[in-house]
């Protein structure tokens, strides 16, 4: 059996969840609404009511990425991934296989923009760059 460092784990959840943050906000957020098809309506309406209504999201991201994080962790335990090119390489591995290749459906399937799968699977990657390498060289 595998140990997993908590620690490490939940850090790497909170990584990751302010790399959404603010890859949905303050980086690349205007460009992320026009993407989704949010009017400017709908936006103002929901700064009107603050962050409050979206505490339950935010809640359930936060254990979505504390998941990622602790399987991320298992699996590079599992395989003895060391150093950061490795964590970074093992990173691109698992989303390439998993996330873009799922993700690709949305466009197959769901007929959501390019763009939008581009933004999303580009978040993804960036994400578990950061879990991964805080997962590995967490010692």
């Amino acid at each position: 059996m595998v140990s997993i460092n908590i620690a490490a784990v939940l850090v790497a959840a909170f990584a990751a969840f302010m790399v959404g943050f603010l890859w949905h906000g303050p980086v690349f957020g205007a460009q992320w609404i026009k993407m989704m098809g949010i009017s400017e309506a709908e936006v103002k309406a929901a700064q009107a009511k603050g962050m409050g209504p979206m505490i339950p999201q935010m809640i359930a991201a936060f254990f979505q990425q504390i998941v990622v994080a602790a399987v991320m962790s298992h699996i590079a335990s599992v395989l003895a991934v060391t150093g950061a090119a490795e964590a970074i390489l093992f990173a691109i591995l698992l989303w390439l296989g998993f996330i873009v290749t799922s993700q690709l459906n949305t466009v197959l399937w769901e007929k959501r923009k390019m763009n939008l799968y581009l933004f999303t699977v580009s978040y993804h990657l960036v994400s578990m760059m950061a879990i991964s390498l805080i997962v590995v060289l967490w010692k």
